[in-house]
């Protein structure tokens, strides 16, 4: 694979966009264009959705239209209204807004019972006594027909009299169900006769117990795109197959020229994690993440609590692109899209997550000095902050070694480091507790290499992060990586996606010391831990009891590890 840094997108459009401007030169729908990201209220948006959402909502931007969001809310045993703020939090989140146009299945309920009572008048539909795994067996194989039900020929009356029946409760769940009368033969499988309405007697958060019966998601998503008039149906590749069962729908029901057109694209499917919303939720109930927003999870939620931005995953869809060709992108791209933009408008502040003392022995006692230092290279407006400077400060205990080797430029025996924004420091000494760990380092700075004095630009190799001992407030960092260590861990075969989960992905580190400046942040601020990683704030922080999440490493580590 190429470095992210290799890889830029075309300036010519994609194939939707080519559609869309295709549709538009020739006049159609009266130069609309009206399209909807339709989302199940059953579960929490996550990084695939943030793709359809960028498509929905961009192409209507681009061309001047409209998006609906319309919740598919046809199956109440799954449906809940947590699911339903959720998802409108993360679209707005993500920067998109629906106006005035929050629709739901459910809105078309009536219109729908009415659409499925005019095909069963007209010969078009038909309800089934036998069981839903019986109609599967009788459905046949790609190259041989399916085999007719014994019901398919019930009279107009008979069938009207059943569909009433169904939605008064007097049946069964699983007893009963309507089909569409199409064609047993057709290659298509989708289109031997399927079931477009089933019994369900659970209350639905929005309409109570008005209906017993429920349609089917083929049957409700192309009728409730021809009812708010939309344009362009964009949908994932796997419905595809299903194109030829929506358009027969709009044909039974459109009343001119009139009718949405179904564009199917590449899902976005990622390295080192899973996309089913069924097995996010097994994560989630059996307790291997802390919720849908543990911030190792591919959730929006999540992915904003780690602390990635609304632009970085908007980035992130702009450089996979869209295509007709099912793909897995690599998570480094992500992490690539993360770090540009953060690399921007993160502050750099220092950290220190295992904090080493270290003791200036010609430093004045009780002298405190305030270092400035610039809070982004990248972006000057950003302007600069004062850090406090004293006696003891606390460095990275990587930073210090006893016996190092060569090319080791850090704190050792007799060497010079300089302190970023501060001193040059030459080690002297160290103090080891019982166990032989250096607990202690002694040092002695020279007072002429601040910034501003006689030997500022006196070159050393190595700099270092640091924080003042006293001022420095204390924190938890909580270290996340990739929650798989496998690649494609849904991609193996009898294989439990669960046998590759990385134990690696949290260290909880506590003790450890950031500058004072960030006594005042607030949950999902975002910072630059300097010489190591992207933060963020994390909802559990208070201000006597600072929490951070490392967002993503400076570089990316994994790509070394692969090689």
């Amino acid at each position: 694979m190429k470095e992210p840094e290799e890889i830029i997108r075309p300036d010519s459009q994609h194939f939707i966009e080519q559609a869309i401007e295709k549709d538009l030169s020739e006049g159609k729908n009266g130069g609309r264009v009206h399209t909807r990201f339709p989302p199940e209220p059953n579960g929490y948006l996550h990084i695939g959705h943030a793709k359809a959402i960028c498509l929905d909502f961009g192409m209507a931007e681009k061309y001047g239209g409209k998006c609906n969001l319309r919740f598919d809310d046809t199956n109440p045993t799954k449906e809940d209204v947590e699911y339903v703020d959720s998802i409108k939090e993360d679209i707005q989140w993500l920067g998109f807004t629906w106006e005035d146009r929050e629709f739901y299945a459910s809105d078309y309920f009536g219109r729908l019972w009415d659409f499925a009572v005019s095909l069963i008048k007209r010969g078009l539909a038909y309800v089934d006594d036998q069981s839903a795994e019986t109609i599967s067996d009788q459905k046949g194989t790609p190259t041989q027909p399916g085999a007719e039900s014994p019901y398919r020929n019930r009279t107009v009356v008979e069938n009207l009299d059943l569909f009433y029946r169904m939605n008064e409760g007097e049946f069964e769940e699983g007893s009963r169900v309507l089909r569409a009368r199409i064609d047993m033969a057709s290659p298509n499988m989708h289109m031997r006769d399927p079931i477009i309405y089933r019994i369900l007697k659970t209350p639905h958060h929005r309409t109570g117990t008005t209906w017993k019966v429920y349609p089917m998601y083929d049957f409700a998503h192309g009728q409730s795109d021809y009812f708010e008039g939309i344009t362009h149906s964009l949908c994932t590749l796997e419905f595809e197959v299903h194109r030829p069962l929506y358009d027969w729908f709009i044909d039974q029901l459109k009343t001119d020229d009139y009718r949405p057109r179904q564009i199917e694209f590449n899902r976005l499917n990622l390295t080192y994690t899973v996309m089913s919303k069924r097995k996010l939720l097994e994560l989630v109930k059996d307790g291997v993440v802390s919720g849908w927003d543990d911030p190792r999870m591919p959730t929006l939620c999540g992915l904003r609590r780690r602390g990635y931005t609304p632009e970085s995953i908007r980035r992130f869809v702009d450089l996979i692109g869209y295509t007709k060709v099912e793909a897995i992108n690599d998570v480094s791209l992500l992490e690539y899209a993360i770090r540009e933009d953060l690399n921007k408008r993160a502050p750099r502040v220092f950290g220190v997550l295992r904090p080493l003392k270290v003791i200036i022995t010609n430093y004045p006692e009780n002298n405190v000095e305030e270092m400035e230092i610039e809070n982004n290279p990248e972006d000057e407006a950003q302007g600069r902050r004062l850090v406090p400077f004293s006696r003891e400060i606390y460095v990275e205990k990587d930073d210090f070694m006893e016996n190092p080797p060569n090319k080791f430029f850090r704190l050792a025996p007799g060497r010079e480091v300089r302190l970023k924004g501060a001193y040059i420091i030459k080690c002297t000494g160290f103090v080891k507790d019982d166990n032989g760990e250096v607990t202690e380092v002694h040092c002695t700075y020279d007072p002429e290499t601040r910034s501003g004095g006689p030997q500022a630009d006196r070159k050393v190799k190595g700099t270092l992060h640091w924080v003042s001992a006293v001022h420095s407030l204390d924190a938890e960092v909580r270290l996340y990586d990739r929650l798989f260590s496998d690649e494609d861990p849904s991609g193996h075969k009898d294989i439990d996606p669960r046998e590759f989960l990385n134990p690696g992905s949290l260290t909880i580190v506590k003790g450890c010391r950031v500058e004072p400046s960030l006594a005042d942040a607030k949950p999902l601020d975002k910072f630059q831990f300097q010489r190591i990683g992207y933060f963020c704030v994390d909802n559990d922080s208070r201000p006597d009891s600072l929490v951070f999440n490392r967002t993503v490493q400076l570089k990316d580590t994994w790509a070394k590890q692969n090689k």
